[in-house]
């Protein structure tokens, strides 16, 4: 049954390419690469974000509330519609992530947007599709926005509840919202930027927490989804 769920801490901080590197020296003792990372190289994540015609979701998440919600749909890379994607369901309450998610074909998943029927393949979690399903119904989302990047992960040796993303080249766009379509679009962060993402069900490990204070790195707020809507309307970053 294709489902994964978790629940936990995700902070995120900003790094230059000097701090990425010095890092990934790091990580090497320390973690394992994601079974994705062929050749130490990156690989790339699609997804597109569901929202209200008026932009609703993303607008309260951008407000901090104790309580928000996303809803996007995820493939590894361009697919075709035969290829199995991710309908994600990404909840956070008091700074926990709960994310739960079901994998069917990507024509299913268009035809869901379309129709409305459940996108149920063969390896679905009905469980999961209806609680995506009430929320889906509940706002009359839509695919919005199209947010692809390069991905390096790393798990934690001998304990996997420790992981590490780090994400180059994000792109955006509101138009050809289709995961067919090749990555492109406007990026998000500068050419020397590199977005961090330590994700932990309990707490980080000392190696890493002196590692940021070393190196002097603080976390930030950055969203890709909030950041790209920002740009969007011309707003101050």
């Amino acid at each position: 049954m294709a489902i994964e769920t978790f629940n936990r801490t995700e902070i995120k901080y900003l790094l230059t390419t000097k701090q990425k590197d010095s890092l990934l020296s790091l990580l090497s003792q320390y973690m394992d690469c994601d079974k994705f990372n062929k050749n130490n190289k990156p690989y790339t994540i699609c997804n597109l974000y569901l929202d209200t015609p008026a932009d609703e979701l993303i607008i309260r998440s951008l407000e901090k509330p104790i309580f928000k919600e996303k809803i996007r749909l995820r493939s590894y890379g361009p697919v075709s519609l035969s290829d199995t994607v991710f309908l994600e369901s990404k909840k956070k309450y008091n700074k926990v992530v709960n994310k739960r998610r079901s994998s069917c074909s990507l024509e299913a998943a268009y035809n869901y947007f379309s129709t409305g029927v459940l996108p149920i393949c063969e390896n679905s979690n009905l469980q999961v599709l209806k609680e995506i399903d009430h929320t889906m119904k509940f706002y009359k989302l839509k695919p919005k926005v199209f947010l692809s990047y390069d991905r390096f992960a790393f798990f934690e040796k001998n304990n996997s509840d420790f992981r590490v993303t780090i994400d180059q080249n994000i792109q955006t766009r509101r138009h050809n919202l289709d995961l067919q379509i090749p990555p492109s679009g406007t990026q998000l962060l500068e050419k020397d930027q590199w977005l961090l993402e330590a994700k932990a069900f309990k707490s980080f490990p000392l190696w890493f927490v002196q590692f940021l204070s070393e190196k002097n790195i603080n976390c930030t707020s950055f969203s890709k989804y909030g950041t790209e809507y920002k740009k969007s309307i011309g707003a101050i970053l």
